[in-house]
């Protein structure tokens, strides 16, 4: 037998024993930022935009869902501390200040512990959300970290 037939009778016996990708729900820690559809982003110049806005009606709930001692050193003003989205802890404390929010209302969530690629928080934090039921929900998108992208910007911010 050919090592490629070999591999494909192994492939096959395996796929007969795993779940299949139905039954297959990734931890949420598995979920990164880039499992985030683009259509759910939210750039930093349009949400300082929204901040700056006379209209009250189109700001959002932001949650930081990323470290706390970030949050405490500098975050977007009237943003909460929501807890880090890679934890079970922190989706707790997520549902917890959603809990009483209705459905729809416009959320943004945010981290910026680290480039975009690598961030493990907000990933969880946003399909918590979304298996919660929540329809407004977007990401700031932050490519670097909220350092960059957002303090060296003169982008406002609360300590």
């Amino acid at each position: 037998m050919k090592i490629s037939s070999r591999i494909v009778l192994i492939a096959a016996s395996l796929l007969a024993v795993l779940p299949s990708r139905a039954q297959f729900t990734p931890s949420p820690a598995a979920l990164g930022a880039g499992a985030i559809p683009s259509a759910q982003l939210i750039q930093t110049g349009e949400l300082k935009a929204l901040l700056l806005s006379q209209d009250a009606r189109n700001k959002p709930v932001i949650l930081q869902v990323g470290s706390r001692i970030f949050f405490d050193e500098a975050h977007i003003p009237g943003s909460q501390y929501a807890g880090p989205g890679s934890q079970p802890a922190g989706l707790a404390l997520l549902e917890k200040t959603v809990s009483s929010l209705p459905k729809d209302t416009s959320i943004v969530l945010y981290c910026g512990c680290c480039p975009w690629s690598r961030c493990p928080n907000v990933g969880p934090a946003f399909k918590r959300l979304h298996d919660l039921g929540y329809t407004s929900v977007k990401v700031l998108y932050i490519a670097s970290n909220f350092g960059d992208d957002w303090v060296s910007k003169g982008y406002p911010t609360e300590k």
